[in-house]
């Protein structure tokens, strides 16, 4: 039987907590800031923004400066303080468990916190995300994958206890993702070291208002 995300999360909030100041001090990879960038442009200004998996609060901070009105989510306190510390509203949540109104947000920023949620459970997680957002909202979700599906630890993970992860292909990834949103954009990356990020930003369809309307003008 596979893993389920109730069985990860207190494993994962346990290594994070760990490492929450040594990872304050990373330098966020040139590829990561152009990726956070393309989202930032298709936002209007003052949009109203979720990061879930927010970590040390480098991103939400950006987004931020940015003049956007920001909310932070890490399954770790320690990682909630750290966003605290740089001026970020920030709260311990995590993705299955978002406690906030429903369509409050007019976008969700997820940087490698999806591949952390079982396949069993990500269409939970996707749809958790997508009561947050408000119809026609995008979300950003980047994770590595890409050319093979498995499930659990890494080797040489230097993290306590070891991490799960979850490697989904290109198909996998887009077909959990159109269960519940449209895509604007799927793009993927070699960024070295191996490693393969799978960039998707979508929408939450229009179709969810309830008179169904849209906005006029497209991205908000």
């Amino acid at each position: 039987m596979s893993a389920r995300y109730d069985d990860v999360i207190g494993p994962l909030r346990q290594a994070y907590d760990a490492r929450a100041a040594w990872r304050d001090g990373l330098t966020k990879e040139p590829w990561k800031v152009e990726e956070r960038q393309s989202f930032r442009d298709r936002l209007a200004p003052g949009a109203r923004l979720l990061e879930i998996g927010a970590g040390t609060g480098q991103d939400s901070a950006y987004f931020r400066y940015e003049g956007l009105a920001v909310v932070a989510a890490d399954l770790s306190p320690a990682m909630v303080e750290r966003c605290r510390a740089k001026g970020v509203e920030a709260r311990v949540m995590d993705v299955l468990h978002l406690d906030v109104q429903e369509a409050s947000f007019d976008a969700v920023f997820t940087m490698n916190c999806l591949l952390h949620v079982p396949n069993r459970d990500l269409p939970a997680a996707l749809a958790s995300v997508r009561t947050a957002l408000r119809p026609g909202g995008l979300l950003f979700v980047g994770v590595y994958g890409g050319t093979e599906s498995a499930e659990g630890p890494i080797e040489g993970d230097e993290h306590v206890p070891p991490r799960f992860f979850s490697w989904r292909t290109d198909g996998q990834l887009l077909g959990f993702a159109t269960e519940s949103f449209e895509v604007v954009d799927f793009h993927t990356l070699d960024v070295g070291g191996g490693r393969r990020f799978q960039s998707l930003t979508l929408r939450r369809p229009e179709a969810d208002r309830p008179d169904g309307g849209s906005d006029v003008g497209g991205d908000f």
